[in-house]
């Protein structure tokens, strides 16, 4: 049944249902935050300001529970890059983003472009992605697998809850976990409140940052920004929500502003996804309110409580942390395996499997690779 709003300025609902459904997509958002805050030492209160302000922006622009998530392949490159990509390079990325789809959306050239990239190459790029993830994830419960069972079989069990959203218990749970069993981190615990702003980071970078950036980065982003970011999540807005529509050149100018005005406080490359909208409405999101209750509770953490963001992550065990990541890369791969039809039809087997497979080792060349393989037997 397709879930109708009202139209321009609809009300927002801030019911217990609407709140609940906020945390949602936690499983795509908490691994790429703990990735980029413990492996590359950025400032966790610019990324989560940078985060906020987006979702809050997005649920009084849409008025629909439109998502603002982690670009996936800037993460998975980053992290597979570490001793290249710096701190300075993935705010560089968030920059180029910026710049790239302000300028696509402007020039109207993202809605060509999303007639040329074929279903197939975004499929097997995410595929992918999915499957890498699920690989770190499982590395990362090697150091403990009695504690990720647990979270796994926690994460399956209230995976349709809406009473209790299992990644937040997850969190919850992990940290208690991870106090207990590690009972010095209270020695260097920090809590309170504590305000501060981020520092600016754009006029600490330099030129080889954003080369870095753009082509280590936000340029094999591309493709798969177009795909989930851009053009399905359009179409998914659109179905669900049909008396509250958008249009491809308008996610891709939000796209662009949250990146640019996010650069300035040293924030990560950020854009929406069709999964964060589809985990949101799962569990009972209909308006923008969902969007704007997460983000009000980043911006109050990113604002007054940054001091406690880093011991806080700090004491999530990797365990629970790769059990989560395993959880998140699963959805992604399951969620774009082959329909049905597709199954028996090699045509769109092979670019799909030729990409995700590609996918896993560098993103770029996948997506040249895919669209060479998908118009070479789409040929007469």
């Amino acid at each position: 049944m397709t879930e109708r709003a009202a139209g321009p300025g609809a009300p927002l609902r801030f019911d217990r249902v609407e709140c609940l459904a906020a945390f949602a997509d936690l499983g795509t958002f908490i691994p790429f935050v703990l990735a980029y805050v413990s492996v590359f030492d950025m400032d966790p209160a610019g990324i989560l300001l940078a985060f906020g302000a987006a979702l809050v922006g997005c649920g009084l622009v849409y008025r629909t529970p439109f998502p603002v998530q982690p670009m996936k392949a800037v993460g998975a490159l980053a992290v597979a890059q570490a001793g290249t990509v710096t701190g300075a390079t993935i705010v560089a990325a968030s920059l180029a983003s910026g710049v790239f789809w302000l300028l696509l959306g402007l020039s109207g050239a993202a809605g060509r472009l999303a007639r040329l990239v074929p279903g197939a190459v975004v499929q097997g790029i995410v595929i992918g992605l999915g499957v890498s993830f699920m690989l770190q994830g499982a590395r990362m419960m090697d150091t403990d697998w009695p504690a990720a069972l647990v979270a796994l079989l926690v994460a399956v069990a209230l995976r349709r809850s809406r009473l209790f959203p299992a990644m937040l218990l997850l969190l919850l749970g992990g940290f208690a976990y991870g106090m207990v069993r590690n009972p010095s981190l209270w020695e260097v615990a920090q809590f309170g409140f504590a305000p501060r702003l981020p520092a600016l980071a754009v006029g600490t970078l330099e030129w080889k940052d954003f080369v870095n950036g753009a082509l280590l980065l936000a340029l094999p982003q591309l493709p798969l920004t177009l795909g989930n970011a851009v053009i399905a999540v359009t179409g998914e807005n659109n179905r669900l929500f049909p008396q509250q529509p958008t249009s491809v050149r308008k996610v891709a100018l939000t796209t662009g502003a949250i990146n640019l005005a996010g650069s300035l406080v040293g924030a990560v490359p950020m854009c929406h996804g069709a999964g964060g909208m589809a985990a949101c409405t799962a569990f009972g999101a209909r308006t923008g309110g969902a969007p704007v209750v997460f983000g009000g509770m980043l911006l109050v953490l990113a604002l007054c409580f940054s001091e406690s963001i880093a011991f806080l992550l700090q004491a999530l065990p990797a365990a629970v942390l790769g059990a989560i990541l395993f959880l998140a890369g699963a959805r992604m791969a399951a969620a774009n395996a082959p329909m049905t039809q597709d199954r028996r039809d090699w045509r769109v087997l092979l670019p799909i499997a030729l990409t995700a497979g590609l996918a896993l080792w560098n993103v770029g060349l996948a997506f040249l690779a895919g669209m060479t393989v998908h118009w070479a037997v789409r040929r007469p």
